[in-house]
């Protein structure tokens, strides 16, 4: 099983820099365009009464000043086995697009 270091280190790989932030708390001043991201639930598959696989879902926010990204392609084409494209919106003049990862 992939650790959350593994998927930090591709997230880093796909933004091509260090600001890809877990977990950070409120006060903490973002540098953008970043990735942000959380641990949401694991997601188990049971086989005779037992756990057989598990993984964890990670919800990733990019965050970026340029609403012409091409973060969604750039996601894609990194070939994550379990991606879902969920959401964007803007908020206080940043533009947000919102993916679901299981790893």
């Amino acid at each position: 099983m992939a650790s959350r270091l593994n998927l930090h280190d591709e997230l880093k790989e796909v933004l091509g820099s260090n600001y890809v932030y877990y977990q950070p708390p409120e006060s903490f001043k973002l540098r953008y365009p970043c990735f942000v991201y959380k641990r949401e639930q694991v997601d188990q598959k049971y086989a005779d009464n037992y756990t057989y696989t598990h993984k964890h879902r990670y919800t990733v926010t990019y965050i970026d000043l340029d609403p012409d990204n091409n973060i969604v392609e750039r996601m894609i084409d990194h070939h994550f086995m379990y991606l879902s494209v969920s959401r964007g919106f803007v908020s206080d003049g940043l533009y947000h697009q919102v993916f679901e990862i299981y790893y």
